[in-house]
């Protein structure tokens, strides 16, 4: 059996590598609706819904991927996915395994889950926060 402890001191790390590549997957899969990569045809510009959400996917992908933004980018991918799903997939069926609606689902729960716990370890933000916090001058006694 596993010591909980030392998996929980590693749960930066776990989450950090969860948005990563959940931020890489959404990301190629917007590119391929924007720009026709990775052997599919690229959307319409304008095209509604599609191209918006490539352009959305894409875009908050890559936020969500490097860590900036992270909670914002993942609030709107969340909302993005549940749109797709109630909108395109569930006329077919209720449940995501009848309707083809299993990626929308699994990117909503996954980004709604990053709307909460933030970023993790291997963000962007937090290597620029943690560079400011070690520029910024201490606080001396007479200023408090």
């Amino acid at each position: 059996m596993v010591d909980p402890s030392k998996l929980t001191r590693h749960q930066p790390l776990a989450l950090g590598l969860f948005r990563i590549v959940f931020g890489l997957l959404f990301a190629s899969q917007g590119a391929a609706s924007v720009f026709g990569v990775l052997g599919r045809k690229a959307e319409e510009v304008g095209d509604w819904p599609y191209w918006y959400a490539g352009v959305i996917e894409v875009v908050c992908g890559v936020l969500i991927m490097v860590g900036i933004g992270t909670r914002s980018a993942a609030f709107l991918s969340s909302g993005a996915m549940a749109f797709a799903y109630f909108t395109v997939h569930q006329k077919d069926g209720l449940f995501p395994l009848q309707n083809g609606g299993e990626s929308p689902a699994l990117y909503c729960w996954a980004f709604l889950l990053l709307v909460f716990t933030g970023p993790g370890a291997l963000s962007l933000s937090g290597l620029l926060g943690a560079r400011r916090r070690a520029a910024a001058p201490e606080p001396s006694a007479s200023s408090i």
